[in-house]
């Protein structure tokens, strides 16, 4: 990846990505607002794939795997990500994939409230960069950022709510 961004962009799109990802990038990158995961941290898990996708994957927070490499979904999980959208009829780098959380809290344990309060603005300015046509929000975590709702995955589940305009289809977590 020429931009060092862990993104692809399609060669038949006109349109340039928006200037505005790569100091999005740095901000995160950089983010020290939990000070409990910005001490734990390996590294941050800004997300990956295409900066214009139609499509767009939202999880809870990097594991184990995807905090030593950087990446969304690299570990089990991701790998039946990966089955998921090729059963689709897709690849990983015709979606963008990111979570919640952009840093692992330590043990794998949930998202803190707080956390994910200083996390969300991250993940807006994503979406409103990348414009997806859908959101899929994997597990309650994702589900509960988004649509700031007090109501579980299991209520939710296959059903299609709204963020911002963007229909987001409700679904478990692969893992």
């Amino acid at each position: 990846h020429k931009t060092g961004l862990a993104m692809t962009m399609p060669k038949d799109r006109d349109e340039a990505p928006s200037p505005d990802i790569s100091e999005l990038r740095g901000k995160v990158m950089q983010c020290k607002l939990c000070a409990e995961l910005a001490r734990t941290r390996n590294k941050v898990v800004f997300g990956s794939g295409d900066l214009q996708a139609k499509l767009v994957f939202v999880g809870e927070a990097p594991g184990a795997d995807e905090d030593l490499q950087g990446l969304p979904f690299v570990g089990r999980a991701g790998q039946l990500l990966t089955k998921i959208i090729e059963a689709m009829g897709m690849t990983r780098d015709q979606v963008f994939i990111c979570n919640v959380l952009k840093c692992r809290p330590p043990n794998n344990r949930p998202p803190a409230p707080q956390e994910v309060i200083n996390c969300r603005p991250y993940l807006k300015q994503q979406l409103e960069i990348i414009k997806p046509k859908v959101i899929v929000a994997l597990g309650n975590h994702a589900v509960k950022a988004l649509l700031q709702t007090e109501q579980g995955i299991s209520a939710l589940r296959g059903s299609f709510r709204e963020y911002e305009g963007i229909p987001v289809m409700c679904t478990y977590h692969p893992a």
